[in-house]
């Protein structure tokens, strides 16, 4: 059984940063992709960032290169790097696995509100 566990949501005001982490537990043979997605209410579940086993990223549209992605293999831990954040990313943000099947966080709320 594959755990994802998320942390470094939490509320940051406009224009700021934040970092989130993802680490993966379990049995892991060789993870494909990892990445985020997120949620907003009312809003369907959208792509933020992958990052594959070889190194390909894959980015939303509307992150226009505000965030990045990184990831550390030996660790199965993947990070996101956000800045100049803006109201519109407020959402819950989901740690994403594929490994021969997807497998998904419980998510961290990042709240960008003054």
């Amino acid at each position: 059984q594959v755990q994802l566990v998320e942390s470094g949501g939490g509320l940051v005001q406009p224009g700021g940063s934040l970092r989130l982490s993802c680490a993966a537990s379990g049995s892991i043979i060789s993870p494909w992709v990892m990445g985020w997605y997120r949620q907003a209410p009312g809003k369907e579940r959208e792509l933020v960032a992958t990052k594959s086993g070889s190194g390909r990223t894959n980015y939303g549209d509307f992150v226009k290169g505000r965030f990045t992605i990184s990831r550390d293999n030996a660790r199965n831990t993947v990070y996101l790097q956000m800045s100049v954040l803006k109201p519109e990313d407020t959402a819950v943000y989901y740690c994403y696995l594929r490994a021969g099947v997807d497998y998904w966080g419980k998510g961290t709320l990042v709240t960008v509100s003054s």
